[in-house]
């Protein structure tokens, strides 16, 4: 039977009551959370507003509204607003960073052996050489080791992803951007799993994210921020057309998805409203009675440590089992939300796909007690 019962139930009933009904059971928000009618409304509205006056216009209309929105987000990952760049993911604003920093080819990058493929990808594509950080046997970074390692020979910088796409484990990043200050090395956070999660005001020198997943925010919308260090670093390909903009405001697309932009400045209103500290506690508890109620059920078993503060819930199959239709299965016979993840997203952790269970703070027991069953 599950422990104590979940916190601020309050914040859960108004977040559902801001919200379109569920068709089923959503536990799926490490993918992508459901939108406020709110932020709907808003994101429709800039878009009638195009049509009515023009897309430069319409934006324009929102300029105001647009800054404010990257002054909340720069406040969440301890940034100011000319430190943020709307883009239109997280992997936009990794490739957006690597395209504009042009670090000489064959240059370093430390990051987790359990690296998001994709990422990975990219870090190659620039010509910069992945190396690995010391990590525990959960896949935690170990804080003193990678001291070490800046000491002897640096990389160009470290690349931490704070909340795995595979794994609910929460790395120690406020650690890791104490040391690598300390060293001189700048850090670079992906917190696409951990903006409006866990905590990301951290130090990090670059931090990125999506606005899709626990903002709850429209999709098609990231965001990027830098500090000044390293911001007087980037080259970008295209050079801004008026010269009197902020930096960062270079990084952004002119052809960017301004509707979802204002969107997403109204979902982060809402979280900010919430309380991120009570939407942290609720996700963390989540996560906790998730594991618990699933970890054994039909075979499955839990890879996070029972009392890991992420709302990520990551299931290993019974031996014969085919993720992918089970994911399936769970959605066509129960209405239940979940993801399949393959070894691809993490090929240097992963052995085998897994079933990620992700629910966001409106989540309830009897949808957990529902899965379990389900399995």
């Amino acid at each position: 039977m599950p422990g104590p019962p979940l916190p601020f139930e309050d914040l859960a009933d108004s977040w559902a009551a801001a919200r379109p009904p569920q068709a089923g059971d959503h536990l799926d928000s490490a993918a992508c959370s459901r939108q406020s009618e709110r932020v709907l409304e808003a994101t429709a509205a800039h878009a009638r507003h195009e049509a009515e006056v023009g897309g430069y216009v319409a934006q324009a209309a929102a300029g105001s509204l647009l800054q404010q929105g990257r002054s909340v987000i720069g406040g969440l990952v301890g940034m100011a607003a000319a430190d943020v760049a709307f883009v239109e993911s997280a992997t936009s604003a990794l490739t957006v960073l690597l395209a504009a920093w042009r670090l000489p080819a064959g240059s370093t990058v430390a990051c987790l052996p359990g690296e998001y493929g994709p990422n990975l990808m990219l870090l190659r594509a620039a010509g910069l050489d992945p190396v690995s950080l010391p990590v525990d046997g959960a896949g935690r970074v170990d804080v003193g080791a990678v001291e070490r390692l800046l000491a002897g020979r640096p990389p160009a910088f470290v690349h931490l992803t704070h909340v795995g796409s595979h794994r609910g484990t929460v790395q120690p990043a406020a650690q890791v951007a104490a040391v690598c200050r300390a060293a001189g090395v700048p850090l670079v956070v992906d917190a696409a799993q951990a903006l409006g999660h866990v905590d990301t005001d951290v130090g990090a020198d670059v931090v990125y994210s999506t606005s899709r997943k626990w903002l709850a925010g429209p999709r098609g919308v990231g965001v990027l921020a830098v500090r000044p260090a390293v911001a007087q670093q980037l080259n970008p390909p295209l050079t801004a057309w008026d010269k009197a903009e902020p930096p960062m405001l270079a990084l952004e697309s002119h052809e960017g998805h301004v509707a979802g932009r204002v969107g997403l400045v109204l979902a982060v209103g809402e979280h900010l409203a919430a309380g991120p500290d009570r939407v942290r506690a609720r996700l963390a508890a989540l996560g906790r009675t998730a594991r618990e109620v699933l970890d054994g059920r039909g075979g499955w078993r839990v890879v996070e440590a029972p009392d890991e503060p992420s709302s990520i819930t990551t299931l290993r199959p019974p031996d014969g089992v085919d993720v992918a239709a089970a994911r399936l299965r769970l959605l066509g016979d129960h209405g239940i939300v979940t993801t399949a993840a393959g070894a691809e997203r993490a090929p240097g952790e992963m052995t085998g796909p897994v079933l990620r269970v992700s629910p966001h703070v409106d989540a309830t027991l009897d949808q957990l007690d529902a899965l379990a069953a389900a399995l």
